[in-house]
């Protein structure tokens, strides 16, 4: 199906944009601290920031600078509980040739962005190259077991849909045959690859092909190369 497709390429993108950008905003912050001066600030005001559903608190800070110039100025991002109070002394880190340019010195407002960004980044880009790498192994030993894996002859028993797996409220379907070993008597039940449509109506015969490892039924490969393909 295209949608998933579409999915696993889609979160290895936005992991990999995600995780450029933590590059960047961690080489930023690293060019910062290596021109950065220090002074004493004090949190003057607590700002508050409403959005939709949740209230945040930034701190103003103000400080003076080597040349004089009182500053101020607030970090971008806040937090609930606030996580400074009026009055409380904090050491600043920022850029003489421009004052403004100042970041409280603690571990998050410095690293925060970088932190996030690589960890979301991280998650996304593991779960897109997870799927694309599950998908391109199954392919293979498909691609084995019909070239040297042993064909035979299973009996059609019906096609159920897969309902562990849903792309936009959809559940594929499966196609399931019946075998039973020569050799042991076991029954085996083997279920086909996804297929996002609903075969029943195309499915003109009693058996069905399917290949086996050489030993080990428990790898099969079912061949409904007999169907028409989804466009």
């Amino acid at each position: 199906m295209k949608a998933i497709a579409i999915v696993k390429y889609l979160f290895s993108l936005v992991g990999l944009v995600m995780l450029v950008g933590a590059f960047y905003s961690y080489n930023s912050t690293a060019a910062f601290l290596k021109e950065a001066a220090t002074a004493e600030g004090i949190v003057v005001e607590l700002l508050l920031s409403r959005s939709s559903d949740s209230i945040s608190y930034r701190p103003l800070v103000q400080f003076t600078a080597q040349s004089g110039r009182v500053v101020e100025f607030a970090p971008s991002a806040g937090s609930n509980p606030a996580r400074y109070a009026e009055g409380e002394q904090v050491e600043v880190l920022y850029q003489t040739a421009q004052p403004s340019d100042a970041k409280i010195n603690d571990f998050f407002s410095l690293w925060g962005v970088a932190l996030i960004l690589a960890a979301m980044g991280a998650v996304f880009f593991l779960i897109g190259a997870g799927i694309i790498q599950v998908i391109a192994l199954k392919g293979r030993q498909d691609k084995m077991l019909k070239t040297s894996g042993i064909a035979i002859e299973t009996r059609y028993q019906s096609v159920e849909q897969n309902t562990t797996l849903s792309v936009n409220g959809k559940h594929p379907f499966r196609v399931l045959t019946q075998w039973q070993n020569p050799a042991t008597s076991d029954i085996h039940i083997f279920k086909s690859n996804n297929l996002w449509f609903d075969p029943s109506a195309y499915i003109d015969r009693e058996t069905i092909k399917v290949f086996i490892a050489q030993g080990n039924p428990a790898k099969y490969y079912v061949d409904l190369s007999f169907l028409p393909k989804l466009k």
